[in-house]
């Protein structure tokens, strides 16, 4: 099923009705998105694009980005969006690896990707693309549920990014996934865009498409917290997709200008780890507007849910706990605790996070053994560290590389870092280890905080939390931490600088 049908639906039944806004105006109704995206695929199709093979996206987020991607689709191809924020050199090898034979970009990105060697790619300007089609809607091309529909590379923070293989499968449940266990989308709800239209928050303009809502993309090239609170209270039932960078950028704006948040639904934060101290600011700022997912990119956006109610439900016995955890398994899919071994673990013990289910990508793009290393028995092996509890809900402890074992004792660096940002002068911390030649690793918290405070006030502070064993021996106080396109702290980064460091010597 090619998912250009869900677009001339819509069309078909909301013609009039918003599409795409850039700010508070109105750029596309459907009956004219469905006719620039059939505009895009009819160009594609007279340049010999064929169905599967493969165009990238390299743009801001704007609002031709919408029908360059679904005119991709029209088409039969395999689009390729990549973060607007990577070095021309990254993006020129994304495209390479993936075989992509046209790439989409402003006019900045195509200037800087010209630069570089591409070869079998044309680059070009996507003003140079048709505004729509007036000859008539073109044939929607063929495609099978197994075949490619977005090729996803992975943010590439050790070696080489992987290209993800998401199937019009995939990327059709998880739409059904949104719709069952986030929130339901009726026509004329909003999607704000303010994260980059290349990653979750492209991914969840479909449920939008489906159900005839308005995707809204922002005005401001960068997130203006101000523009976020007024086009919510402009669009109404606005929701978006936030890394949990966003997240505390958002609510240290409301908590300064109390803006009128009535017209805002829900807030889906993930993609990185939001502590719990976090997320209990955002709802006493906000309020009750916050739905967390857990998801991989080879996974998209669909591995468990923390829904509205759930995180509104404080008179909860367990609250605090659900609220440390990711939530619940998404209902299209599997998820289990595995041991080195592959076996099963019992509910409580930590070990390997793995999920089954429709979902989860074909594979590693050109990476056989890549994709059977990650996907063994029909299983993902997500790489993350977690434990499931009675109820079913899922706590992640980190990453399985993040693990650091001193004196013999695993330590889990998120436990720390959720320990010390329970003190009031700290605002972002990540831990890591580095090697001790009496321990094996010894733990190394880099801090940012809000005022002054001493290594010695949080080594206290610390032992007032977590067993001794698990204390940071060594502080870093920073001005920021180093992170990727997407929010993430880049720890390989906060490893490297700790190996070029001669160190101060544990307290």
């Amino acid at each position: 099923m090619n998912l250009a049908l869900w677009l001339r639906r819509t069309a078909d039944i909301h013609a009039d009705a918003p599409a795409v806004a850039h700010g508070m105006a109105v750029v596309y109704r459907y009956a004219e998105l469905a006719g620039a995206a059939a505009g895009v695929a009819r160009w594609l199709a007279e340049r010999g694009i064929q169905p599967g093979d493969r165009v990238g996206l390299w743009m801001d987020n704007h609002p031709r980005y919408l029908p360059l991607l679904w005119g991709s689709w029209w088409a039969g191809a395999v689009p390729v969006p990549m973060n607007a924020r990577l070095h021309p050199r990254e993006a020129a090898w994304i495209l390479g690896h993936s075989g992509a034979r046209l790439c989409l970009t402003d006019a900045a990105h195509g200037t800087e990707l010209r630069q570089h060697e591409l070869p079998g790619c044309s680059v070009v300007h996507e003003a140079a693309m048709p505004v729509d089609d007036e000859t008539g809607l073109p044939a929607i091309a063929e495609r099978s549920e197994d075949d490619p529909a977005w090729l996803f590379y992975t943010s590439g923070t050790t070696g080489k990014p992987k290209g993800v293989t998401i199937t019009n499968r995939n990327l059709r449940w998880m739409t059904m996934a949104y719709l069952a266990t986030v929130q339901s989308v009726q026509p004329g709800d909003s999607m704000l865009h303010p994260a980059p239209l290349s990653h979750g928050s492209g991914l969840y303009h479909l449920p939008y498409v489906l159900q005839g809502g308005i995707n809204v993309i922002p005005t401001a090239a960068s997130l203006d917290c101000g523009e976020f609170f007024a086009l919510a209270r402009h669009w109404r039932n606005a929701s978006c997709f936030a890394a949990p960078t966003i997240v505390r950028r958002l609510v240290d704006h409301a908590r300064m200008h109390r803006p009128d948040t009535t017209g805002l639904a829900t807030i889906v934060y993930g993609g990185a780890p939001m502590y719990l101290s976090d997320i209990e600011d955002a709802l006493a700022v906000i309020g009750p507007h916050f739905a967390q997912i857990y998801g991989q990119g080879e996974s998209p956006m669909t591995i468990s849910v923390l829904p509205r109610s759930v995180i509104a439900d404080r008179g909860h016995p367990r609250w605090r706990a659900r609220m440390a955890s990711v939530g619940f398994a998404q209902p299209m899919l599997e998820i289990t605790i595995r041991g080195n071994d592959g076996a099963v673990l019992i509910d409580g013990t930590t070990g390997e996070v793995c999920v089954r289910g429709e979902v989860v990508m074909a594979g590693y793009w050109q990476q056989p053994e890549a994709s059977a290393e990650a996907i063994r028995g029909g299983w993902l092996y997500t790489g993350d560290v977690g434990r499931l509890d009675d109820e079913g809900f899922l706590t992640l402890l980190d990453r399985s590389k993040d693990l650091l074992i001193s004196g013999g004792n695993n330590i889990y660096p998120r436990e720390i870092e959720e320990a010390l940002l329970l003190h009031p002068a700290v605002s972002e911390v990540s831990v890591i280890g580095r090697p001790d030649p009496l321990w094996g690793e010894s733990v190394v918290a880099y801090v940012v905080t809000h005022e002054p405070v001493s290594a010695q006030v949080l080594d206290a502070f610390c032992l007032d939390h977590l067993a001794r064993y698990k204390r940071p021996r060594l502080y870093r106080f920073v001005a920021s931490l180093p992170k990727n396109n997407y929010g993430k702290v880049l720890k390989t980064e906060l490893r490297a600088r700790e190996a070029a460091s001669s160190g101060t010597g544990p307290l």
